[in-house]
């Protein structure tokens, strides 16, 4: 879907080969200046003309000549600096990072620690498999870091920094939305089945993770939840958006000791304002059972919710 493409030059012909079909392109030696069209350069590189518009834009990655009627034109060298910016990016570097080490042609900055070079490494062959959209090999990886790393590092040093990563590829513009959204949902399942795994002891107290209703974002709570359960407690989650009412009766069939509410974004404030004075009623009814609500999206409202039986938190530390 997303090819990966290596640039070298030879005699003055620069040659892209495309992995997938070992297919050859040259193109004209360099003595002759050749020029191509923001699409051809799009096309060679394998990212999209908006993107290549924004790295310009933003990182002057390149300069390009302009025709009279307006259109951009390339040379061989702005499609070495673009290749060599996109290369860096999914090593894992920040695309103004990126930007200038293309233009300055550095070489990345190779980690003397072995555990750092690791961490590196595999962020990158993680955001390399998430631009390929290749699911089963972000599987792979993902189960070999966590193997190696253990939990609590799995989470601090992999998972929350590669989401990181996938978010600003998104917001860039770098990704589009099938790259986030795939490889969102292979993070989400590994850490779906690691707390199915999860052994931990019976009497160990209950706490219950849920979304608020219409808040879809659910990764954060079960990165939280699994953190929880390394510090002994017994999780149970309600998943993205439930109905509501759901939660409530929820924690009338489990009785859980904590229960944390999470809304990451300001959906649900604005959807219902009702939601969560409900849940702030329903928190008063038992006294037995402590309520938390955390979140970027609550802490931007935090000022505006009245709120007396449940306390916004910042970190679970709080809990």
């Amino acid at each position: 879907m997303y090819n990966v493409r290596q640039y070298q030059e030879n005699r003055g012909i620069y040659t892209a080969k495309l992995v997938s079909t070992e297919r050859l392109i040259a193109v004209k030696p360099s003595s002759e200046k050749p020029t191509y069209t923001i699409k051809q350069v799009a096309d060679q590189i394998g990212l999209s003309r908006q993107v290549l518009r924004k790295w310009e834009e933003r990182y002057d990655i390149v300069v390009p000549e302009r025709l009279d009627n307006g259109y951009r034109t390339y040379t061989n060298e702005d499609i070495r600096l673009f290749s060599l910016m996109k290369r860096y990016a999914e090593e894992g570097f920040a695309l103004s990072q990126a930007a200038e080490m293309a233009k300055s042609q550095e070489v990345p900055f190779t980690q003397s620690n072995p555990e750092e070079t690791y961490l590196d490494a595999i962020l990158r062959e993680l955001l390399h498999h998430g631009t390929n959209c290749d699911e089963l090999e972000l599987n792979f990886s993902l189960q070999a870091a966590y193997h190696r790393l253990g939990l609590e590092h799995y989470l601090q040093q992999i998972i929350i920094p590669f989401l990181q990563k996938v978010g600003d590829n998104w917001a860039s513009g770098e990704w589009d939305e099938y790259q986030e959204a795939l490889s969102s949902l292979v993070v989400r399942d590994q850490l779906v089945q690691i707390r199915r795994n999860f052994q931990y002891r019976e009497d160990s107290p209950i706490l219950l993770g849920a979304c608020l209703p219409y808040e879809s974002h659910e990764i954060p709570v079960h990165i939280i939840l699994l953190q929880l359960m390394l510090r002994g407690w017994r999780t149970a989650m309600i998943g993205s958006s439930p109905a509501p009412g759901a939660i409530q009766s929820f924690v009338e069939k489990i009785q859980p000791v904590k229960v944390l509410l999470s809304a990451s974004t300001t959906t649900p404030f604005e959807t219902d304002p009702l939601v969560i004075q409900e849940l702030d009623e329903f928190a008063g009814l038992h006294a037995n059972t402590e309520f938390y609500l955390g979140g970027y999206g609550a802490l931007l409202r935090s000022e505006k919710l009245e709120l007396e039986n449940i306390r916004i938190i910042e970190t679970i530390d709080k809990i």
